[in-house]
């Protein structure tokens, strides 16, 4: 069972006055809650998922849920919201009493490294790691993927897309997919890592391009499956030129995607060079698969509350 509480009756919202899901009342500077949207709607407020009934639109369920932290500290509270229903990330400042207004990025509280090591002090990622877990273990698949997508995004919005925390949870969200039989998503996610590590760290991609290779071998799509089998024997082939390809089942693995890529009919016996995504590996963008956030103007209406708007 998790140690953190369940949602309340009211609103389902998650209960903010037990302090172990409140940031501390010391912290400076003011600690930022984060807030996701994903793509089908599902909302998860500091990372607890919001259970809504009825037609109750998500920013209303993610206003609600920060006003409670506001009125409980005492003093406005920011947050950062990722909406993927709109691809855009906005930056709140909400009040205790439930009236919120959208800012810039430059009237935001102070950015920076010790404000990153601040709000992850007050919400580890570890603690929602272990969330996430739970869900998998009680089964509840969804919900697992859905927190994972939301660390993944908040760690690569804060720390960028090639911190070693940021990739973990995006290898935990692709860990996910495939747990959900999303195949696909899990074997773009994996190879976004894998192919940073080959960037970044070739001593560590190995492990990175197995995985991402387990997900691929579940693929039925003819055209996904020769696209990113080009990829991952790139990859494996770059590996073994430089003598890391050391487990059996690593070699075991880059066969078989050899030998699946031969039996395709889009197979390409002596390629000029690399495909055009491998080479990403080595020189292109970090993460090609990831849509681009537009950050929010001014005044987003959905997000503008006068006073007294917030639930009881």
């Amino acid at each position: 069972m998790s140690h953190f509480p369940a949602p309340r009756d009211e609103g389902n919202l998650p209960a903010p006055r037990d302090e172990r899901n409140l940031p501390a009342l010391s912290a400076q500077p003011l600690i930022r809650l984060d807030a996701y949207v994903a793509e089908d709607g599902s909302t998860v407020v500091n990372g607890h998922l919001l259970t809504m009934g009825g037609t109750r639109p998500p920013n209303e369920a993610i206003l609600d849920a920060v006003a409670m932290f506001a009125r409980t500290l005492g003093a406005p509270v920011a947050a950062t919201v990722i909406d993927r229903t709109v691809q855009q990330v906005a930056r709140l400042r909400v009040h205790p009493d439930g009236s919120s207004y959208t800012i810039a990025d430059a009237e935001d509280l102070p950015p920076g490294h010790e404000r990153t090591t601040a709000e992850e002090q007050a919400f580890p990622p570890l603690a929602r790691v272990e969330r996430i877990i739970q869900h998998a273990q009680r089964e509840e698949l969804h919900a697992a993927f859905v927190l994972a997508s939301a660390l993944r995004e908040h760690l690569t919005l804060r720390r960028g897309v090639e911190d070693d925390l940021s990739l973990e949870a995006r290898a935990i969200e692709a860990y996910m997919a495939f747990l959900r039989g999303d195949y696909t998503v899990s074997t773009v996610l994996a190879l976004t890592v894998a192919r940073i590590r080959c960037r970044t760290d070739l001593n560590r991609a190995a492990p990175e391009v197995a995985r991402a290779t387990a997900a691929w071998q579940r693929l039925e799509d003819e055209g996904q499956v020769a696209a990113r089998g080009q990829e991952l024997l790139y990859m494996w082939d770059r590996l073994s030129a430089e003598g890391l390809v050391q487990h059996q089942a690593h070699h075991t693995m880059a066969l078989a995607v050899r030998n699946r890529l031969e039996r395709g009919s889009q197979y390409v016996e002596a390629p000029a060079g690399p495909p055009a995504a491998a080479l990403t590996a080595a020189q292109g963008p970090a993460a090609p698969e990831d849509t681009p956030l537009r950050r929010s103007r001014r005044g987003l209406r959905r997000f503008t509350r006068w006073p007294g708007r917030a639930a009881d």
